[in-house]
């Protein structure tokens, strides 16, 4: 039998391409390679590197639960020093020999005679591996075009938070910041100090809510090294957040949707007063007030943010921007200001976007490619991993799959379901291991049914909402409607069951593939049917 490059190729470098790669070192599986389009480790957090850059959750959530660190110098860490701990877990399991940087992928195919992928990048050639794994996060590039109209024609300085150039100085910089989400909220109040004047275009405000940061005192840090103590933390937030999520998604809907409207107008009450005791002015008050819920759109966190419009050098402008000029910015009420610089704070390419899938660039069995069906169909997954027709092939960021924790959380359990289904395909001697139809559906109408008050709560109470937790489709892929605690139980144990196990045929010539009717379902555990035992 003809044999791949590589038993296991993993897409991507960052959180969940380290985490990936140290669970198949951990269970033994040594045959690898890891693929990134940059020249490091750290995915998003080495393309980012804006000034102000943190993490929006305390770092002892903040990490991977095999690798604790008690070392962060702050309650929620900077960017510098959550690259460095990545790179620091990819040092500990040695994940760089088995890593090529600089590679990107642009196609990858399913090979139908050798029951495997092709991984064609842009200059390196094709290379094979009989299981992929798509490591590629949630934000995958900031948007390129933000469609606003003269955009090209500006002759100043455009900086972008995931190519930013520190060779530019702003010092005594008119600068204009578009947008208020999350980066944003932490580049305005970085840079403020040092520019001469500072515009920041609000389409819509933004919940900014205090940041209970501080350093971490060696005390703290002491504390943290003691058995258990990290560990505690841990379990702590995220029964919080196992307790939020049974609220939202188990609660009848006759209760839900008027309890949403009631938590929704206390929210919006409390955070006007919050904005009385902080900002100055009253009429940027009014427009720093959201209209919307409180996790209609993402909530940010920060404690210089809002206190920033108190600044004499800072304006804010919540006047449609009409153009970009080669000197300025033009709004709809004829006011054209001239910047020297614009920050594009505009967004990313998400995952739970259909459009953020190219046609041509995932194609499984029987022609099967992975953007028309998301296109057409709607962006779904078994258990937000798998999808039918793509055999051998998980995803740790796929539709629904975001649990309310801190991303390690989210991509242990997508990665450990992976490595689980590889690990026993692998030791029974299976080459094909497919997620099968019946599973899938089962599963999608599942997340419809207990993601029932999240649709009303965005597709109702907040219709209309740009959020990039609703997607052009009206779908709410971004979240995944289930307990954190049975998703953890359901990654270190998955279903066998529901998928469909093969082993290598033996093929007459001219034959390019085994009939589905040949394919052979596992029984549970790990301990199932041999493929010379059907």
């Amino acid at each position: 039998m003809n044999r791949p490059d590589y038993e296991v190729i993993i897409i991507g470098a960052g959180p969940g391409g380290i985490c990936a790669g140290a669970q198949l070192v951990k269970r033994g599986i040594e045959d690898f390679l890891i693929l990134d389009r940059g020249d490091g480790f750290g995915g998003s957090w080495r393309d980012n590197h804006y000034p102000g850059l943190g993490v929006d959750v305390p770092g002892f959530c903040y990490q991977y639960s095999f690798r604790k660190n008690p070392d962060w110098s702050r309650m929620f860490p900077r960017g510098a020093e959550v690259l460095a701990y990545h790179r620091e877990v990819a040092a500990d399991f040695q994940l760089g020999s088995r890593t090529r940087f600089g590679v990107r992928v642009v196609r990858e195919v399913w090979d139908e005679t050798n029951d495997w992928w092709e991984i064609h990048t842009d200059g390196h050639g094709v290379i094979t591996g009989r299981f992929v794994i798509s490591a590629i996060g949630a934000y995958i590039q900031a948007k390129a075009d933000p469609g606003i109209d003269g955009l090209g024609d500006f002759r100043g300085e455009i900086l972008r938070p995931d190519n930013w150039d520190h060779d530019y100085d702003l010092s005594g910089k008119r600068v204009a910041v578009i947008g208020t989400g999350a980066s944003s909220v932490q580049i305005s109040p970085s840079i403020a100090p040092v520019v001469q004047h500072l515009s920041v275009f609000q389409r819509t405000p933004v919940w900014c809510l205090p940041k209970p940061d501080m350093p971490m005192k060696p005390w703290m840090q002491r504390g943290l090294r003691m058995p258990g103590v990290g560990a505690s933390l841990a379990f702590f937030s995220n029964v919080v957040i196992e307790t939020f999520l049974r609220i939202v998604y188990q609660t009848p809907r006759a209760l839900f949707r008027p309890g949403a409207r009631v938590f929704d107008v206390l929210g919006r009450a409390l955070y006007r007063t919050y904005l009385r005791a902080i900002v100055r002015d009253k009429q940027t008050r009014s427009r720093l007030a959201p209209a919307y819920g409180v996790f209609g759109k993402r909530p940010t966190l920060s404690n210089d943010y809002v206190a920033n419009f108190n600044r004499d050098n800072v304006e804010l402008v919540t006047s449609a921007i009409t153009g970009v000029t080669p000197h300025g910015i033009r709004t709809a009420d004829g006011v054209e200001r001239d910047v020297d610089a614009i920050v594009l704070a505009t967004g990313y390419e998400l995952f739970s976007d259909p459009e953020s899938y190219r046609r041509g660039a995932v194609l499984g069995r029987d022609h099967f490619d992975l953007a028309d069906f998301y296109n057409t169909q709607g962006l779904q997954a078994y258990q937000s991993v798998a999808v039918p027709k793509l055999p051998n092939r998980w995803m740790l960021v796929g539709p629904y799959s975001w649990i309310g924790t801190g991303w390690h959380e989210l991509v242990e359990i997508s990665s450990g379901h992976a490595v689980n289904v590889i690990d026993h395909a692998r030791r029974a001697g299976y080459v094909v291991a497919e997620v099968s139809q019946v599973a899938h559906e089962s599963y999608q109408r599942k997340v419809r049914e207990q993601g029932a008050n999240i649709a009303y709560y965005f597709g109702t109470l907040n219709k209309g909402l740009r959020t990039y937790y609703v997607n052009s489709q009206g779908d709410m892929p971004y979240i995944r409607p289930t307990s954190l605690f049975e998703a953890r139980r359901e990654s270190r144990n998955p279903c066998l069951d529901d998928y469909e196990f093969r082993s290598a045929p033996i093929r007459l010539p001219g034959e390019s593939k085994i009939p589905d009717s040949d394919r052979v379902r596992s029984g549970k555990g790990f301990d199932s049917v041999g493929p010379n035992e059907r």
